[in-house]
C-alpha cells in the first residue's frame, strides 16, 4: 500500500471532472444506480444489467489477480486514490463496469423506449469513456490497462447478448435459481485465487457477487409469488415532458429506498460481524481479522445479498404500502 503524494492541481476542471467520472465506476455508484433502475424505469432491464455486472466484474477482478500485472510506477506518475492502489492493474474493472453497464442499458432500452438510438450510442460512448479517462487521470492504470478493461467487456457483451431472454427466463422460473444464486457465487468467493498479500480484490468480488445473488433470488420471489411491481409505463424514456407528479414520485421511491438499503447494510454488517467475532474470538474493530477469509466472505457476501434481496423485494414492498407504485 503506497503512501498519500503531494501534488498541485492546476486545472480544476480536469481535476473534478475525472475525480467525479472515477467514481462512477465505484460499487457504491453501481449499487444505488441499478436499484434505481429496477424501482423507476424496468424490471427486466435492470435485472440484465445486474448480472452482466456481476459477471464482468467477476471475470476482470479474476483476471487482475492471475495475470498480476502492476499499476503504473509511483513516480513519474501521481496516484490520486489509494484504497486500490494494492491491487493489480491488468484489466481495469472500472473500464469494464462502465462499459457493461452502459452499453448494456442501452441495448436493453432500445427496443423498449422510444429514444433516439444514436443519442443513446453518444451517452454510453461518453460515459464510459470519461470513466475510462478518470483512470488514466488518477494515475491508476495505464493505457493498455483501460483498453483491455473495455475491449473484454466488448466481447462478454457480444457473446451474452445471444443468451439474455434465455438467461432472464431461466433466473425467473428455474426452480434451482435460488439455491445456485447462492452457492455458485460463495463457491467462487471461497476459491478465489491466493495472493502473497492482502488485496481488496475478493473482498470487493464477494461484495458485488453477494449483492447480484441477493437480488436474483428476489427476482425469483417476486415472479413466483407476487405480481410485477413496475412495469416500463412507469417511466417512459420517449415522453418529452416530465411532469412534476412523476419526478416527485421517482425522487420519492429512490430515497425511501436508498434509506432501507443503507439500514439493510449497517444492520448486517453489524449483526454479522458481531456473530463471526464470537465464533472466532476477535473485536468488531480489527481490521487485520476481518481480512481473513474465514470472515471476509461470509461477513460481505451475507451483509450485501441482504443488500441486493431487500432492494429487490422489501423495497417494492414498502413502495407499494406507501402509495408510491
Amino acid at each position: 500500500q503506497g503512501c498519500a503524494q503531494k501534488y498541485i492541481v492546476k486545472n480544476y476542471f480536469y481535476y473534478y471532472l475525472f475525480k467525479f467520472s472515477a467514481a462512477l465506476g465505484e460499487e457504491i455508484f453501481y449499487i444505488t444506480f441499478l436499484p434505481f433502475t429496477y424501482w423507476n424505469i424496468d424490471h427486466s432491464v435492470s435485472r440484465r444489467m445486474i448480472i452482466i455486472w456481476s459477471i464482468v466484474m467477476y471475470i476482470g477482478q479474476v483476471s487482475k489477480d492471475i495475470l498480476k500485472w502492476p499499476r503504473p510506477l509511483s513516480p513519474p506518475v501521481v496516484k490520486l486514490e489509494m484504497r486500490t492502489d494494492a491491487e493489480y492493474g491488468m484489466p481495469s474493472t472500472h473500464a469494464m463496469a462502465a462499459t457493461a453497464i452502459s452499453f448494456s442499458f442501452l441495448t436493453a432500452t432500445m427496443n423498449q423506449y422510444e429514444y433516439p438510438f444514436e443519442l443513446g450510442l453518444v451517452a454510453a460512448f461518453v460515459f464510459s469513456m470519461l470513466v475510462c479517462l478518470s483512470r488514466l487521470y488518477t494515475g491508476m492504470h495505464t493505457v493498455l490497462d483501460v483498453i483491455g478493461g473495455a475491449l473484454i467487456s466488448a466481447v462478454l457483451l457480444m457473446l451474452l447478448y445471444p443468451a439474455w431472454d434465455m438467461i432472464d427466463h431461466l433466473l425467473l422460473t428455474s426452480p434451482f435459481c435460488p439455491l445456485l444464486s447462492i452457492v455458485v457465487p460463495l463457491v467462487l468467493c471461497y476459491n478465489y485465487p491466493k495472493l502473497d498479500y492482502y488485496s481488496p480484490t475478493r473482498g470487493d468480488t464477494t461484495t458485488i457477487l453477494g449483492a447480484g445473488a441477493g437480488a436474483t433470488v428476489g427476482f425469483w420471489l417476486n415472479n413466483q409469488y407476487a405480481a410485477p411491481a413496475y412495469t416500463g409505463e412507469n417511466l417512459q424514456l420517449g415522453i418529452p415532458l416530465i411532469t412534476s407528479k412523476i419526478v416527485v414520485v421517482v425522487l420519492a421511491r429512490f430515497f425511501v429506498g436508498i434509506f432501507v438499503v443503507l439500514l439493510t447494510r449497517q444492520l448486517m454488517k453489524s449483526v454479522v460481524l458481531g456473530m463471526l467475532g464470537y465464533r472466532y474470538k476477535f473485536p468488531i474493530g480489527d481490521l487485520e481479522a476481518r481480512r481473513r477469509l474465514e470472515v471476509e466472505v461470509p461477513y460481505k457476501f451475507i451483509t450485501y445479498s441482504s443488500v441486493g434481496f431487500s432492494a429487490t423485494v422489501i423495497v417494492p414492498l414498502l413502495h407499494k404500502l406507501l402509495g408510491l407504485m
